[in-house]
């Protein structure tokens, strides 16, 4: 395994600056685009608005938000319960979420548990794609 490269000299190398947080955008794999859609409004209530470009499929979290989302079908795109784990926003209660997502098709893997009490609460769970995810809230 290569080691990473070591970092230049202080007054050689100009800091990135990142205002809020350091994700911006993220893709949610899918194999059947309509069954995770569905998932994902029934467990929020929402309706997302869908994208058909380049052939991918997208659908959209609503929302103004400086980050933000989307569920993707097409190339390239292939679930996975390994790699990277995103946490998505559970609201004030994640429970609200977590409750529905048996019904829409998905299987809970860890109930809502305490971080702590300033960072709030986690729950993990595969969604109807077979990905791994996470809820997370104050409450």
């Amino acid at each position: 395994m290569k080691s990473p490269p070591k970092r230049p000299p202080v007054n050689e190398v100009q800091e990135v600056q990142i205002n809020g947080s350091f994700i911006s955008w993220f893709e949610i794999p899918a194999l059947n685009f309509e069954r995770a859609v569905g998932f994902y409004n029934y467990i929020y209530q929402i309706n997302m608005e869908t994208n058909f470009m380049n052939g991918y499929s997208m659908a959209f979290f609503p929302g103004h938000h400086e980050i933000s989302g989307a569920i993707i079908f097409g190339e390239g795109a292939i679930p996975s319960d390994k790699g990277l784990l995103i946490y998505l926003n559970g609201g004030d209660d994640l429970d609200l979420v977590l409750n529905r997502i048996e019904a829409a098709g998905g299987r809970i893997l860890m109930p809502k548990q305490i971080i702590n009490e300033t960072a709030g609460y986690f729950a993990l769970f595969i969604d109807s794609e077979g990905n791994k995810m996470a809820l997370h809230s104050k409450n």
